[in-house]
């Protein structure tokens, strides 16, 4: 019986993965053909290449995404992993093939302002899902995990780096600094909404408690805030002190009670909080404030 759930569940889990990469890169080629393109507003990497030079050689842009990505999938292949590479590859296809049936539909608008904000917007969220999924939808990306593990660069800093050279390349191409300009505006907002697409709206909040009422804060967590809590050993690097630290995990909305439970109990309390990404487990629910 144990078997058979774990199969069903990876089943799930899969064809989940599947539909929203499938829906991530459907949503990125209609924010291309509906709002960006028609408007020479583009995106950075792979994307923005590919729209210039479809502009430049009136090649369906669809043909681009994915030629052009090709290399990428191999190199992908080798140096990052077999589910990602696949999931970069269905991903890259639905978008590509996306652009080819979006392309023969008019505009939503003609107004370059609103192309690159709702535009920026739509890319976001569908880049967002595609990585949320375990899949990426420009080779550039690829390239920047590799140069990153041999340079003391980041990966976000390679990636800002080739973006800010192709968006400025919109200048050029599209012989009006304007559309640069509006393509700035376009890549930061689907900067930002891939980052909360990924990360979600719920924000979480890790937190690390340091105090000799260590017993009387995590009963008083677990009653008022109804979060349990997990004590770790911790030993003071200059007094050699042994001290309990208590961690835990709370929303956004639940920090400031937080606080205020630890000031009532120990105003000398060392308290420090920082944010997750992602949390997992029947353990973290929601639950009542008291």
């Amino acid at each position: 019986m144990g078997k058979k759930k774990h199969k069903s569940a990876s089943w799930a889990l899969l064809i989940k993965r599947v539909i929203f990469i499938i829906l991530g890169a459907t949503l990125v080629a209609f924010s291309l053909e509906m709002l960006m393109v028609p408007n020479k507003v583009i995106d950075g990497g792979v994307v923005g290449i590919s729209i210039m030079l479809s502009y430049l050689t009136n090649i369906n842009l669809g043909i681009f995404l994915f030629v052009l990505n090709l290399p990428f999938f191999v190199f992908g292949y080798k140096q990052i992993g077999k589910t990602f590479t696949i999931a970069t590859i269905l991903g890259v296809a639905v978008m590509s093939i996306g652009t080819v049936l979006f392309a023969h539909n008019q505009p939503i608008t003609n107004d370059p302002l609103l192309a690159a904000i709702f535009g920026g917007i739509i890319l976001g969220i569908g880049i967002g899902l595609v990585l949320r999924y375990g899949g990426s939808l420009d080779g550039t990306e690829i390239l920047a995990i590799w140069i990153s593990r041999r340079t003391p660069f980041s990966i976000g800093q390679i990636v800002m780096f080739f973006n800010l050279f192709i968006l400025g390349s919109a200048g050029f191409v599209f012989g009006s600094w304007d559309r640069a300009m509006y393509s700035l505006i376009a890549y930061y907002i689907a900067f930002k909404i891939i980052d909360l697409t990924v990360e979600g709206f719920d924000e979480t909040k890790a937190v690390w408690i340091i105090s000799d009422h260590h017993e009387e804060i995590s009963e008083a967590l677990l009653k008022r805030l109804g979060r349990g809590v997990t004590f770790l050993n911790g030993e003071g690097a200059y007094t050699g002190d042994l001290k309990k630290v208590i961690f835990c995990v709370v929303t956004r909305l639940e920090e400031a009670k937080l606080k205020t439970i630890v000031e009532e109990i120990d105003t000398e309390a060392f308290l420090a909080i920082g944010n997750i990404h992602d949390v997992r487990g029947k353990q973290f629910a929601k639950n009542d404030i008291h």
